[in-house]
């Protein structure tokens, strides 16, 4: 395929989705009919002192069935922001895949990445389209979070289904267990959490929720299956690995046995 030439006046400019539209390979972020697809379940963020620790269980489901046991939710989008995903799997991957691609491509055109803000914006206009097949059921919530370096914090905002982003201070939940997981965060959150407790916070609120609903998935020690959790702090997007993971759910497990 050549490289694509427009007029001027008509160029897409740094807008990777209207850069596909303008040569006819949009996404096609639509369906019809009542379809059994995988949805993706429960996911929390929360500030702590250094950034914003972003946390997601791994199993998705189809109806009662169980369709996936190692979903990643928590995605990196660039350096400094992550996404996670509740709602109809596959167009939320697609998504979140076109989304790096339009961070990726802004910052090759442009010469610098956008703000924190202009990433949630973005993002915005990407539920916004996914509106149509929202409306039959194809629903789409991500929670977009970062370090803002300009502001030198971390930073959470959520949508909902028509696009609209709101920015929240402390912490969030999206997903079928978001009653339960966003309950345990806002009973012990507290202003500038070190980063051991912001994760086990957040590790205590994604079990919480697996015990109370079915749709999210607690940790498998017998298969070695752990949420994702990620911290994203000045220095970067960081992945906590499974070994401190199990550690965490140990203690978790260790103290509800105690009650």
């Amino acid at each position: 395929m050549s490289m694509p030439m427009f007029p001027v006046g008509d160029d897409p400019g740094s807008s990777f989705p209207e850069l596909l539209k303008r040569v006819g390979l949009g996404p096609a972020m639509q369906s019809s009919g009542d379809l059994s697809v995988p949805h993706a379940t429960t996911c929390v963020a929360l500030r702590f002192a250094d950034g914003v620790v972003m946390a997601g269980d791994r199993r998705a489901t189809s109806g009662n069935l169980i369709s996936h046991r190692g979903m990643e939710k928590v995605v990196q989008a660039d350096r400094h922001s992550g996404v996670t995903i509740a709602g109809a799997a596959g167009p939320a991957m697609e998504m979140i895949k076109l989304f790096q691609l339009q961070l990726e491509h802004y910052e090759k055109v442009e010469g610098s990445s956008l703000s924190l803000e202009g990433k949630a914006n973005q993002l915005s206009m990407m539920v916004r389209g996914n509106l149509p097949a929202a409306m039959q059921g194809m629903v789409v919530v991500p929670i977009f979070a970062g370090y803002d370096l300009r502001r030198g914090t971390g930073r959470l905002f959520t949508y909902d289904v028509t696009g609209g982003r709101y920015e929240e201070h402390d912490y969030v939940a999206t997903g079928s267990g978001m009653l339960h997981a966003g309950t345990v965060i806002k009973i012990a959150w507290r202003d500038g959490l070190s980063r051991e407790a912001a994760v086990a916070l957040a590790c205590r609120g994604l079990w919480e929720a697996a015990d109370a609903d079915s749709a999210t998935g607690g940790p498998d020690a017998l298969r070695g299956i752990y949420p994702v959790v990620a911290t994203i702090t000045a220095d970067g997007w960081q992945r906590l690995d499974d070994t401190e993971l199990a550690t965490t759910f140990t203690s978790i497990a260790e103290e509800v046995r105690s009650r």
